[in-house]
């Protein structure tokens, strides 16, 4: 069986000292593509190095993460060293520059734009000057999207309703057949609902397979609006539970995912992969 990793991060600096290794064991595991996920204005570039430099098995996103529009009193070592030159941007906030985005997505392994949302996982109830910073960024990569012509690889972490409400609302700055990819989508089905109406996508990864939470959100999408993910370095699935996750896991979320909707492995990998290429546009 062939398989896919629609969302991970190869190209941050947890992977380092085992790149090439990891990318090996990939593709002896059989994933056929990968896509590595910017999250702001250095690691998208990084992401694009990274595609580049393993043409036509990886390709890239660039764009800013909800958690990078304003201090968030979160840093993630696993996305930035301490040397990196973006390290104080991350930690207070990085200002959204349009044109740097823009000529990202000229280059030819870019597939989408992201990774872009909202979180309101870690601010307070009172943050709303964060919330509406977060959904000013958001609109601002939506334009990007409808401009260059690819998707979003969405973040929506704890702000469900208010996503929910800024894409209904601006239908039109959507791409029509492919605007959107919910990536660890964690809110209800019924949000969920309205979502699959406005044409988005949903990845699944590694949570799946340790936890049940998400088995009614599987069995609700159908088979041709479904992604395999990792989130590498996070979430390594059962039976790596606790290890950097890495994109030769996926078979583990495929077989997951085949299970809970009760149809055969390698049916489902094909359907993946069709999925894959018609909302990234590759041939």
């Amino acid at each position: 069986m062939k398989f896919v990793d629609a969302h991970g991060h190869l190209s941050f600096p947890a992977y380092d000292e085992s790149r090439q290794e990891v990318v090996g064991r990939a593709k002896a595991s059989g994933v056929s593509f990968v896509v590595a996920v910017g999250t702001q204005s250095e690691t998208s570039l990084k992401a694009v190095e990274f595609a580049k430099a393993n043409p036509g098995w990886a390709y890239a996103t660039v764009g800013m993460h909800p958690a990078h529009v304003v201090p968030c009193g979160h840093l993630d070592k696993n996305e930035l060293l301490e040397n990196s030159k973006n390290f104080e941007f991350s930690k207070n906030g990085e200002n959204f520059d349009t044109q740097y985005y823009l000529e990202l997505l000229k280059n030819p392994e870019v597939v989408a734009v992201g990774e872009c949302g909202l979180d309101y996982y870690r601010i307070s109830e009172d943050g709303q000057k964060i919330k509406d910073a977060q959904k000013d960024i958001f609109l601002r990569q939506m334009e990007l999207s409808k401009k260059s012509g690819k998707t979003l690889m969405i973040h929506c972490r704890s702000a469900a309703e208010d996503f929910l409400e800024i894409v209904s609302s601006n239908k039109n700055m959507l791409l029509s057949d492919n605007p959107g990819i919910m990536h660890f989508y964690t809110d209800s089905t019924a949000v969920a609902s309205k979502l699959l109406d406005l044409g988005f996508y949903f990845t699944f990864g590694g949570v799946i397979t340790f936890s049940r939470d998400y088995d009614d959100l599987v069995r609700l999408i159908p088979r041709d609006r479904i992604l395999t993910e990792t989130d590498c370095p996070y979430v390594a699935p059962a039976p790596h539970r606790g290890k950097i996750n890495e994109p030769s896991f996926i078979p583990f979320i495929l077989k997951k995912l085949a299970e809970i909707r009760g149809v055969e492995e390698e049916f489902f990998s094909e359907e993946v992969i069709k999925n894959f290429r018609r909302v990234f546009r590759i041939d």
